[in-house]
């Protein structure tokens, strides 16, 4: 497990032809708070776009997150994957 420090400013964006695994291991590291900080709304949008890739495993994760999430916070993870989407 990795256990050092990731610089997100100075880290290289996923592009859109990246494989599925590396989507849902964006999920799982918001999700599990293994930057020190549990972000459930980038948790969401990770794995929204890894299921979207064919992760069929993220979609459950998924729907986990969401269940800890408002309506607002959905929304706004769902807005940031189309993002990606059309920005990549």
């Amino acid at each position: 497990m990795f256990q050092g420090y990731i610089d997100q400013d100075a880290a290289t964006p996923v592009e859109a032809n990246a494989i599925p695994d590396v989507l849902f291991e964006r999920g799982l590291y918001w999700a599990s708070g293994r930057s020190g900080v549990v972000n459930l709304v980038a948790a969401h949008k990770w794995f929204n776009l890894a299921a979207l890739k064919g992760r069929t495993d993220a979609i459950s994760l998924r729907r986990e997150v969401a269940e800890m999430m408002s309506e607002v916070e959905i929304a706004t993870a769902q807005r940031e994957a189309r993002a990606w989407i059309s920005a990549n």
